[in-house]
């Protein structure tokens, strides 16, 4: 009896024991090192937060700057002292949106942005369904093609558009800016989607079959509602691409009418005569609807870079 009570206290006491108590030293050493990584010394600390507190600085200070000078008359702004806003004026923005082509500008930039957006998700979407879910003969080979285009600088890439879009007659228009920007979104775009889809059990797309869906309706009923968060970045990704560029619409564009936002600035700073105070207020302007656009992904941009990032 008394030998069965010991036996019992050591098989209480054994598994009571301390977590990690029985790890192997490899597991021990690996503990140790995570622990040990998180201990930085003073100095360490000092160095590190100094140099994010300037990194930030650099990264701020730009922005604050064409704020502040967005409110300041042009002579505040072209004088080389860096105060705050004295003598605080709207007279910049009621000049760039009533006496310039800015409203025309923004509703061209809207019409190529929202034809990229749209027509960039459709082809990446369909492509990288395409690739994730089919076997047939050029898969790879087109695979490697985006990736390979991603390589090239965008210099070289405009002549050959170029020489193209005036084969086609779009030189000066619209349309030549979203096919031009559309081979700049969609390799990459399409490479993210098809990892996203990856992630995606194939039981799904079997199970649709058996209810009688076909690929698309199976694609489109879905797994694309399952890629939701990869879609937003998706979306915001070539609307920014298109937002933004200023290569190929200098290269592509001719008449002011058909000047994008991000073309239209260079309207403000002139060889000779530079008016930096329309130009900050014109700049504080191009971004409202790209920050619009982001606060209306955010909440699916984090978990869709993630998951494009990590499941592919």
């Amino acid at each position: 009896m008394s030998q069965s009570t010991n036996s019992g206290t050591a098989t209480s006491t054994a598994g009571t024991a301390p977590i990690g108590a029985g790890a192997t030293p490899t597991v021990r050493a690996e503990t140790a090192r995570r622990a040990g990584r998180g201990r930085r010394s003073p100095a360490t600390s000092l160095l590190l937060h100094g140099t994010l507190i300037v990194a930030s600085l650099v990264a701020i200070g730009p922005i604050v700057w064409v704020l502040l000078s967005s409110f300041k008359p042009g002579y505040a702004v072209q004088s080389s002292n860096l105060t705050l806003v004295q003598d605080p004026t709207l007279t910049n923005y009621r000049y760039v949106l009533f006496d310039t082509s800015f409203l025309r500008w923004l509703l061209n930039s809207v019409i190529v942005a929202a034809g990229t957006m749209g027509i960039g998700i459709f082809l990446s979407a369909t492509t990288g369904y395409a690739v994730s879910r089919f076997n047939f003969p050029g898969r790879r080979p087109l695979m490697m093609v985006f990736l390979v285009t991603q390589m090239f600088p965008v210099a070289i890439l405009i002549v050959p558009i170029y020489t193209i879009m005036a084969r086609l007659g779009l030189i000066n228009t619209l349309p030549s800016l979203v096919i031009a920007y559309l081979t700049i979104a969609v390799p990459f775009c399409a490479w993210m989607l098809k990892g996203y889809f990856d992630s995606i059990p194939t039981s799904l797309d079997e199970a649709a079959a058996l209810d009688g869906c076909g690929p698309f309706a199976t694609f489109w009923r879905v797994v694309l509602p399952l890629a939701r968060p990869a879609v937003a970045v998706t979306a915001f990704y070539t609307f920014l691409t298109a937002w933004g560029e200023v290569a190929y619409a200098s290269a592509f564009i001719q008449t002011d009418n058909q000047f994008t936002l991000a073309y239209g600035l260079r309207q403000f700073v002139p060889q000779y005569n530079p008016q930096w105070e329309y130009l900050t207020a014109a700049a504080v302007l191009v971004t409202v609807p790209a920050g619009l656009v982001f606060m209306i992904a955010q909440r699916h941009l984090v978990s869709g870079l993630t998951a494009g990032g990590t499941k592919g």
